[in-house]
């Protein structure tokens, strides 16, 4: 191997199994230059967001941005550009990677594999897929599933039958796909409880170490490894004999995620607050149960200078205030954040500033237009506060 290549980890798992939180504990204890390519399949890149706000070393990181799309499928060739673009920056060491939530890691690696065949010199080499599996959503929402497509895993064909792929086999595509496990949210579950969904994981995947964690917080040092990636350690069975075969036919296409596994997604935006009420009104009792996955920053009326995460998974939901609005600081502190970063300005409105609700919804099976008549009615009309 060329001496001082730099590493690449990439962190997958499934919508709402955070990811996103594992990234920013892993920044903050990282010393080494980061780079970052972070995959969000919305239109409008919430997880980048997340990390700018919160993660400690951010700042000082190059990171691309990719979103709209999944880095598996239809953003396959501007991920590889990244990659190339990063193995040509001598001021870094090690590269994290997130891709979204209905992302294939075998496909991704196999893109990542092809890359490194052709570039032989590249001065980067896959080390870590590190799977985030939410322990809490498996046992209350696919824990049966999973169980009956163990049982029902007669030939590998019927398997990876793309034809009428379902959410929990891509799950079971993500758990298989990796040599590190961070079984998340343990303590939503009972000691039984996450005995119950440890031993479903293992039967999927029996030889990457499993780490339990809350909130993400877990020691770097558990998922950091200079060995390569060993792909010849994954079974015939595996999502990478499926994606490496795609690569090479003739006229493939990139059907997507989106497509693949019925899920899309929509952005809401709007310039006017929420109503405190009414919003907590629609989450908690009329919210569709066929969003699998909701995330972006909101205001409400009653508290106009801090910017709210709205973040929901499953059954799951919080609204916290993590920043404020540049439009709500001292004047001379404003004008003095606008002058060093003038691109604000291009999203900037006469009245309201940069205060604005921006939200991607992910789902299967929503109706659109009812969603977002449910979310205008929660708007507030009058002045903000």
């Amino acid at each position: 191997m060329k001496k001082n290549k730099k590493p690449v980890v990439l962190i997958t798992g499934y919508l709402g199994s955070g990811k996103t939180t594992l990234l920013n504990n892993l920044l903050k204890q990282e010393k080494r230059k980061v780079a970052l390519i972070v995959n969000d399949m919305g239109s409008i890149n919430v997880d980048a967001e997340i990390l700018k706000k919160n993660g400690s070393n951010v700042t000082e990181c190059p990171m691309f941005e990719l979103q709209n799309g999944c880095i598996c499928c239809t953003l396959r060739d501007e991920f590889i550009e990244h990659v190339e673009k990063i193995s040509n920056l001598d001021s870094i060491e090690v590269v994290f990677v997130e891709a979204s939530g209905i992302s294939d890691p075998g496909a991704v690696s196999a893109s990542f594999l092809a890359y490194e065949e052709d570039n032989p010199n590249t001065n980067v080499y896959l080390t870590s897929i590190v799977t985030v599996v939410d322990g809490d959503r498996i046992y209350r929402e696919f824990l049966s599933e999973l169980k009956q497509k163990k049982e029902e895993r007669d030939s590998l064909a019927e398997k990876y039958d793309l034809s009428d792929e379902e959410i929990s086999t891509l799950i079971v595509d993500q758990i298989e796909f990796c040599n590190f496990i961070i079984l998340n949210k343990c303590d939503l579950l009972s000691a039984d409880q996450l005995k119950e969904v440890e031993s479903i994981v293992r039967d999927f995947q029996p030889r990457a170490p499993i780490i339990h964690s809350v909130n993400g917080d877990i020691d770097i040092e558990k998922i950091m490894t200079t060995n390569p990636f060993n792909y010849d350690q994954i079974d015939s069975s595996s999502a990478i004999q499926k994606a490496t075969a795609t690569l090479t036919q003739p006229g493939r296409k990139n059907n997507g995620c989106v497509d693949e596994y019925g899920i899309t997604s929509f952005v809401f935006e709007a310039r006017r607050p929420f109503n405190r009420d009414r919003f907590m009104e629609f989450v908690n009792n009329r919210y569709p149960s066929q969003l699998i996955r909701s995330k972006g920053y909101i205001w409400f009326s009653d508290a106009s200078m801090d910017v709210q995460l709205f973040e929901q998974a499953g059954r799951n939901s919080s609204i916290l205030p993590v920043s404020y609005w540049i439009d709500a600081l001292r004047e001379d502190v404003k004008q003095s954040y606008i002058a060093e970063n003038p691109e604000i300005k291009e999203n900037w409105d006469t009245q309201f500033g940069d205060r604005e609700n921006q939200v991607v919804f992910i789902g299967k099976g929503y109706n659109k237009d009812d969603i977002i008549v449910e979310l205008e009615k929660c708007l507030d009309e009058r002045a903000y506060a």
